[in-house]
């Protein structure tokens, strides 16, 4: 008998590129550092915004913010009482409020029923009207703008704030519907058939079945529309006075202005930055669950 090369029974390694093998030898300390350097880094600008807004307006104007770590004197709270006396932020911030609350509330409970109905439901025409709120996914905004202000105009709500609330509904609706019917198809049917023998109808089912289950789901997209809608500026410049205008829109008249009421621009922008990312951090573990959400079965 012949004998085997032992060579050929040695087991037969792939050969990694060089990016693999420098990718493998830095995943430990290294990279873990970097990324955190560069975290680091991301964060500079919010703590410089956060120290001018704790700064008088002349050190702000004569220094940089780095400049309160050697002089911590600067640090005071007179601008923040400056805001607080001014009423056009605080009747914006009011109204940002007011336009972002309902325009989330709506778009979720909506967004939430209409995807239970195109997951569940049977319907005539079913399949061809989810490829309309498809095919709406990609209609810009700047399209409608001309259309809808001339239509809020003849019914009268041109400038107010519903007319801000209901542009950011009937634009947030299609993303919210596409989002949580892909959600509600991957729940078992046999979980629903079950709830149905039980006598339970289409409302109860879908109040105590279907959205405990939805609830990272949903949660995620009330998140993307809170962001959505406190940080816009184009609709709310488009349909809004002086008398509905959002904190977006305060803050950008006040840059008109900018040297002479720095004192109110810094610590409005930073609650204007500080408040989204509160609700983020409120709701990052449900957020984090809703976009892994049917990643793996």
């Amino acid at each position: 008998m012949t004998a085997l090369d032992p060579a050929l029974d040695a087991p037969v390694r792939a050969r990694r590129s060089f990016a693999a093998r420098v990718a493998s030898g830095t995943a430990g300390g290294v990279m873990r550092l970097f990324l955190i350097l560069v975290a680091l880094f991301w964060t500079v600008p919010t703590l410089g915004l956060l120290v001018s807004s704790f700064r008088d307006p002349t050190a702000i104007a004569s220094s940089g913010w780095w400049k309160v770590f050697t002089a911590p004197g600067q640090l005071t709270a007179k601008s923040y009482e400056t805001l607080l006396e001014n009423d056009a932020i605080t009747s914006s911030l009011l109204n940002t409020i007011w336009i972002t609350v309902p325009a989330t509330l709506l778009v979720v409970v909506i967004g939430a029923m209409a995807g239970y109905a195109f997951a569940w439901l049977d319907f005539k025409g079913r399949d061809w009207w989810f490829l309309v709120v498809v095919a709406l996914l990609v209609v810009p905004v700047q399209v409608a703008l001309i259309p809808l202000s001339d239509l809020f105009g003849k019914i009268g709500i041109f400038g107010d704030i519903i007319g801000v609330v209901l542009f950011h509904v009937g634009f947030g609706l299609p993303f919210a519907i596409f989002l949580l019917r892909n959600f509600f198809a991957e729940i078992p049917r046999e979980l629903l058939e079950a709830a149905r023998l039980d006598g339970a109808g289409e409302i109860r089912l879908f109040a105590t079945v279907v959205l405990p289950l939805a609830g990272p789901a949903i949660a995620s997209l009330g998140i993307f529309q809170f962001l959505w809608v406190w940080n816009d500026m184009l609709v709310a410049l488009v349909f809004s006075d002086s008398q509905s205008q959002p904190l977006t829109v305060a803050l950008q008249q006040q840059v008109r202005q900018f040297g002479s009421n720095i004192e109110v621009l810094a610590p409005g922008a930073f609650i204007s930055m500080v408040i989204p990312l509160a609700v983020f951090f409120a709701f990052q573990r449900q957020f984090v669950s809703g976009v892994m959400a049917g990643a793996v079965k």
